[in-house]
């Protein structure tokens, strides 16, 4: 091993003064409004959450700990410890598939980046809405781009982004919603870099997979408060040599472009790549979907008539949600191409609804119907890069030797064809309404997309509160 010499942390140091110097003025109205929508969206995906097993096995599990109760459990009447707190939260929003996605960073960047703010508002009730929504964006802006740098082998060679760049986003949120000074905050990601950890694996079946965003989100808040108190972390946490984020969680050293991290930081804000999903299930398979639905507009098709449908995507499209449809649970169903293909065929939407029962991972005409769905890796398509990944040629063969194409680059809600706050709203209402009563909804919806004039952001958790 050789000699660790001084540490070149010029992009880590970037990203701490942007966190901690940033200000709401300096920031377009344009990223503002954009960011009150995400944040509506995933706070619609955190209250939805409140309800699913695995987020209960976690608030039992931490709830049999916990003495110190002080900040809310999203659509619940219970409450926990803060760092406890985000990682329940942040299960929640990413517990069933519904949540944004930055498609070229390969992130949910709201379970990460919300759930830590959301507490540290409850820590100090002074915080106003103004600083929870630049603090906000703050995060935003940085798991995104460690996930750009690291490219899609990141996820090609199986950790899981959400639990490994999450972390960071998280942690930037939490330090400038703490009023953590640069060099502060250059601690605080160095604190959160070294807690980075998650396996691709438990995408087939596991329960855990849900966790991972929380586990980010406890992971940065935590950071953050420890380098409050003096807690020093990994000062050059993305450029050293040995042991460094990206050196580490790389092949090689060819395979990450540390430029990306910093590069156009407060000009280009990655905020505005960010995609929403109208489909319950992971956004690889969001252009695969839309495409059939374009497909069946202009030839509407009958079961009876179809022979097989072949999607030709990425590497990573075809390892991350390729493989031949095994019943293992619900995050496998959610996963699964030919199983949500399957499920659209079947039932013209793939939504709450359509995953509602425990019984769907095991539907006997979904799963054979799965399969004559076939996955090809395209290298032409993998070749375009992490910005193109979900780019796929979609082919339905029929039986009359009819075979109809469409190809789809984006999926409807991503930062090319973005939902309109109408769509938003309509998707914010149909998740929460069975969470909180109506007026108490429309108050929460208010104070979102009014948040730069709450006195208070705490006010957000006690109108997530649930009976």
């Amino acid at each position: 091993m050789s000699d660790h010499g001084p540490a070149d942390n010029r992009h880590t140091r970037a990203m701490a003064a942007f966190v901690a110097g940033v200000q709401f003025e300096d920031i377009p109205a344009d990223v503002r409004h954009r960011a009150k929508l995400l944040i509506l969206d995933s706070i619609g995906c955190g209250l939805y959450g409140a309800r699913l097993q695995w987020t209960k096995i976690v608030i039992d599990t931490l709830s049999a700990m916990d003495h110190e109760k002080t900040c809310r459990l999203w659509g619940s009447d219970k409450t926990l410890s803060p760092v406890h707190a985000a990682l329940v939260n942040g299960t929640q929003i990413q517990g069933f598939e519904l949540d944004d996605v930055h498609r070229r960073g390969v992130l949910h960047v709201g379970a990460v980046s919300l759930p830590p703010i959301t507490a540290v508002a409850e820590m100090n009730p002074d915080m106003t809405g103004k600083e929870y929504l630049t603090a906000a964006i703050a995060g935003y802006e940085m798991g995104p781009r460690v996930g750009i740098c690291m490219g899609q082998e990141h996820i090609g060679q199986g950790w899981h982004s959400g639990a490994t760049l999450g972390c960071f986003s998280a942690a930037g949120a939490a330090a400038r919603g703490l009023g953590l000074d640069a060099e502060t905050t250059i601690h605080a990601l160095g604190i959160a870099g070294t807690q980075a950890a998650g396996l691709m694996a438990a995408q087939f079946g596991a329960m855990v997979k849900r966790v991972h965003a929380g586990k980010s989100a406890h992971s940065g808040l935590l950071a953050a408060l420890l380098a409050k108190n003096g807690l020093t972390g990994i000062i050059d946490v993305f450029e050293a040599p040995y042991g460094g984020f990206c050196s580490t969680f790389s092949r090689s050293n060819d395979r990450y472009n540390l430029e990306e991290l910093s590069k156009g930081l407060g000009e280009d804000y990655e905020l505005m790549n960010i995609a929403l999903k109208f489909y319950s299930c992971v956004g690889s398979n969001h252009t695969t979907l839309d495409s059939i639905r374009d497909i069946q507009a202009r030839r509407p098709f009958t079961l009876d008539e179809l022979d097989k449908i072949v999607v030709k995507g990425s590497q990573v499209t075809a390892d991350h949600v390729g493989w031949p449809y095994r019943p293992e649970g619900m995050t496998s169903a959610q996963l699964n191409l030919p199983y949500c293909v399957a499920t659209l065929l079947l039932e013209d939407e793939v939504f709450v609804d359509q995953f509602s029962d425990e019984s769907c991972v095991t539907n006997p005409e979904r799963m054979e119907l799965s399969k004559k769905v076939l996955v090809e890796h395209d290298p032409e398509i993998t070749a375009l890069g992490s910005k193109h990944r979900h780019k796929v040629h979609v082919e339905v063969h029929l039986k009359d030797g009819t075979v109809e194409k469409e190809t789809r680059e984006y999926a409807r809600g991503s930062e090319h064809d973005f939902a309109t706050e109408e769509t938003i709203l309509r998707k914010f209402k149909i998740l929460t309404k069975d969470a909180l009563p109506e007026a108490q909804r429309d108050e929460l919806i208010d104070s979102i997309m009014g948040m730069e004039n709450l006195p208070s952001a705490a006010r957000l958790s006690e109108l997530m509160k649930a009976g």
